[in-house]
């Protein structure tokens, strides 16, 4: 930062210029600086975090029993923290490493994984993209993952991860937005209850416009 003198020809000025500089003033003095514009505000991972955190929020109340947040209670007493946080907190680190998050702690890793009709159905439109899919037999099953890419054949990864839905018996959709323009590539992965992740479910595709 450098502190500047009577900027644009004018006792003092603010705002920025050509996109490149901005004025502005610092304790009363003024001072210009470069623009720096974040590389990537809304980074793949950013994206991933927050559709599980997302997730998360919403299936605490109703999905988690008062028998369930009894074992989070438990979980958290070593560090002071509710229940919730406590929930939260550990499934997030769980979903660092690729790994689905569980109703209960600690996770088992366990459970029988939904079957589906067929593979959810896609269908685009203006800057989103409509998921449609029915539940043949949901097992212990939770929540169904929707992964995104512009490359076809691509690898599910938590670094493309776009949605997560819960997963309800029979019938349900699922509306992403906002989606750019352009030719997208879609994957999924559904999880259950004790937090077994499983395997890629097959890809759809779809133009948004």
């Amino acid at each position: 930062m450098a502190r500047t003198v009577g900027p644009l020809m004018s006792l003092e000025a603010s705002g920025q210029l050509a996109g490149t500089i901005v004025y502005s003033k610092w304790k009363g003095r003024p001072y210009v600086r470069q623009l720096v514009t974040p590389s990537n505000p809304r980074s793949v991972l950013q994206v991933s975090t927050r559709a599980m955190m997302k997730f998360l929020s919403q299936a605490w109340t109703p999905d988690i029993d008062a028998t369930e947040q009894a074992t989070w209670e438990a979980a958290g007493a070593a560090s002071a923290t509710s229940p919730f946080n406590e929930y939260i907190r550990d499934n997030l680190k769980r979903w660092t490493q690729f790994t689905a998050p569980s109703q209960a702690s600690p996770a088992t890793g366990g459970g029988t994984s939904p079957t589906f009709t067929s593979l959810p159905a896609v269908t685009g439109g203006v800057r989103q993209a409509s998921f449609a899919w029915t539940v043949n037999a949901l097992g212990t099953g939770w929540g169904l993952m929707i992964f995104q890419s512009k490359t076809t054949g691509f690898t599910t990864a938590r670094d493309n991860l776009v949605s997560t839905v819960e997963l309800p018996a029979g019938a349900s959709s699922a509306i992403l937005t906002p989606v750019e323009p352009g030719t997208y590539f879609w994957n999924f992965r559904t999880f259950t209850v004790e937090g077994k992740l499983s395997a890629a479910l097959g890809q759809v595709t779809a133009v948004v416009s």
